[in-house]
């Protein structure tokens, strides 16, 4: 493997020497804005590795295809008979639907990533120094059972959170969308689905009978309802086009609906491990900054060079139109909002997206994906070299990848 760059030391973790340019973020300070471009992310070979090819290549790493975890629960009695339920809505457009499609394997979003990179990083770290031999022996390739309990729990709440958004707000739909009952129907379905599937993760969370890690999961349902609520308050009014949100504000409703269940999980599959809280903080770092990455990546799909040149809807609190708000400053980013609508207030997303791919917010949000890679990759510095650790790295370089 290539060398990363200079480190230095420090406690049991090398930190490497990574500071931000002063000012990266504050889009609004005036000056050039440094490309945070090289460093880690110039010139490594595994960099072009396709997500897909990452995600399949750990699964061998931890011993099966997490894409069945949560398959043990989703083939129980109970859902069998909700899926049966479910067929009902074939030929509507309820969004519970492609939700069930997606349940097993998405290869655009990966739905199952949560739980792998949960039980990399268990593989990752290893036994604590402190363990008791008796306790090293439940393990299995290098995780314990309780770990894997973990992984699947993680998973089960990711899931259920997606069947309840699938709810639709009957208030707004549309003749074209399906029969008013089967809609109800839907919603009905998607919440007895939702809290069983968030039940069952509780009852197993109980089970591993370890209170700091009941306290961290249980905050983490919390983060995410606090983290949807903020996501559906802004959806909810009147003038959420041109919402004022600062990327400060951005990233953290992102840690809450998309970052704190998984940088969570990881910081308490190494409690369940018994490694200290310097293991633990690196593991939760780790977790954070690289769902944030991966978050970024997604939101700048519509923007990168190379895609469809077909309009595509996008969100207008995603971070590329956040940052470039801030670039272009409130009332021109307004105008050109007015300009992007017609008579009949529908967006022209093509002519707004060329807007923003002109100003400085995408380059900008290239940068931060970059960034919280960076951080990502500083924290795995504390784990010793594995099969484990370079594909939690090789994760990281894929969801940095751009070209």
């Amino acid at each position: 493997m290539c060398p990363l760059v200079l480190l230095r030391g420090g406690g049991c973790c090398s930190r490497l020497l990574l500071p931000p340019p002063p000012g990266l973020w504050s889009a609004r300070g005036g000056g050039s804005v440094e490309r945070w471009r090289r460093g880690l992310f110039s010139g490594f070979p595994s960099a072009a590795s396709h997500w897909s090819k990452v995600v399949s290549e750990a699964e061998k790493i931890v011993g099966y295809p997490t894409s069945f975890m949560s398959l043990r629960c989703l083939l129980s009695d109970e859902l069998s008979n909700i899926a049966m339920q479910v067929r009902k809505l074939v030929g509507t457009k309820h969004p519970l639907l492609n939700t069930a499609r997606g349940l097993v394997y998405d290869s655009r979003n990966n739905l199952q990533m949560r739980g792998l990179v949960v039980l990399l990083i268990s593989k990752a770290a290893g036994p604590s120094n402190g363990a008791e031999l008796s306790f090293q022996r439940d393990m299995v390739s290098g995780i314990y059972s309780s770990q894997r309990s973990l992984a699947e729990i993680t998973e089960l709440i990711h899931t259920a959170f997606l069947v309840h958004r699938g709810i639709v707000n009957i208030g707004e739909l549309k003749s074209c969308d399906g029969l008013l009952k089967d809609m109800q129907f839907g919603n009905k379905i998607a919440v007895l689905s939702g809290d069983f599937l968030l039940a069952n993760a509780c009852t197993s969370l109980a089970q591993l009978q370890n209170t700091k890690v009941v306290e961290l999961i249980s905050s983490a349902i919390g983060d995410l309802v606090q983290g949807i609520y903020y996501d559906n308050s802004n959806l909810s009014e009147e003038n959420s086009l041109t919402h004022d949100i600062g990327i400060s504000a951005w990233k953290e409703q992102i840690f809450l609906s998309h970052s704190a269940l998984l940088a969570k999980s990881c910081q308490a599959a190494m409690e369940l491990a018994k490694h200290d809280d310097e293991f633990q903080d690196m593991a939760f770092q780790y977790g954070k900054n690289m769902s944030m990455s991966h978050k970024l990546h997604s939101d700048l799909q519509p923007f990168i060079k190379g895609k469809s040149s077909d309009s595509v809807a996008f969100s207008l609190n995603s971070a590329p139109v956040v940052l470039h708000q801030e670039f272009l400053g409130r009332e021109a980013w307004i105008k050109q909002i007015r300009e992007a609508q017609s008579k009949e207030n529908l967006m022209d997303f093509t002519k707004l997206q060329e807007a923003i791919k002109a100003g400085k917010g995408v380059t900008s949000a290239i940068d931060l994906c970059h960034y919280h890679g960076n951080r990502a990759l500083e924290a795995l510095e504390c784990f010793p070299p594995s099969e484990a650790r370079s594909a939690l790295e090789n994760m990281v370089y894929a969801v940095t990848r751009f070209s």
